[in-house]
């Protein structure tokens, strides 16, 4: 019963990933998430007012229910499958509680000194998320997909422009959370 409980180690949820990649490039398919949002637009009649949303999104459908598998997934999984802690180092946990004020890090996925609903009346939170939904939009844009559409597809596809795009993720999120994070809270 452990094995629906527990998170799976990276020697059975690794290969179970490449299979799931193989499958998909053996039916000329390519995993990403971003590239829904396309379709979504296209589906409700974007390409009336852009050529980028002119295609035949009927050929996407089926990455469609791949979303809706994560969102209804992740809510059971969040609900009934678990008691949404994660364990993380004592030290990191210090520090975060020290330097941010987050003395519940090991208590919840989310601790509530960021992603409470009480947090969303603070103007300053409200324009980081706006700001920062931006620039994760316009980053999957202009990369031409998301970390997991490069990381995941374009790396198994052997593609240069997704190998640069992780690199890229990696970097910016080591200055995010090293420089920038910081300096905003």
């Amino acid at each position: 019963m452990n094995l629906i409980y527990e998170p799976w180690p990276w020697y059975v949820a690794g290969p179970l990933i490449a299979l799931i990649m193989f499958l998909l490039l053996f039916a000329g398919k390519q995993f990403g998430m971003s590239s829904n949002l396309r379709t979504m637009c296209a589906v409700g009649g974007a390409g009336k007012a852009a050529d980028f949303f002119k295609f035949d999104w009927k050929k996407e459908r089926w990455n469609l229910l791949v979303v809706l598998g994560a969102v209804i997934g992740g809510f059971i999984a969040s609900q009934f499958m678990s008691n949404n802690t994660v364990e993380i180092n004592p030290n990191v946990a210090e520090q975060l509680s020290i330097d941010y004020g987050i003395t519940s890090a090991n208590e919840a996925y989310m601790p509530p000194e960021l992603f409470a609903t009480d947090q969303l009346s603070n103007p300053f939170v409200l324009l980081v998320l706006l700001v920062g939904g931006l620039l994760v939009g316009f980053g999957a844009r202009y990369a031409g997909g998301c970390t997991s559409g490069h990381a995941i597809s374009g790396l198994s596809n052997l593609q240069l422009p997704s190998l640069i795009a992780v690199i890229g993720f990696f970097i910016g999120g080591l200055v995010m959370i090293h420089a920038l994070f910081p300096l905003i809270f």
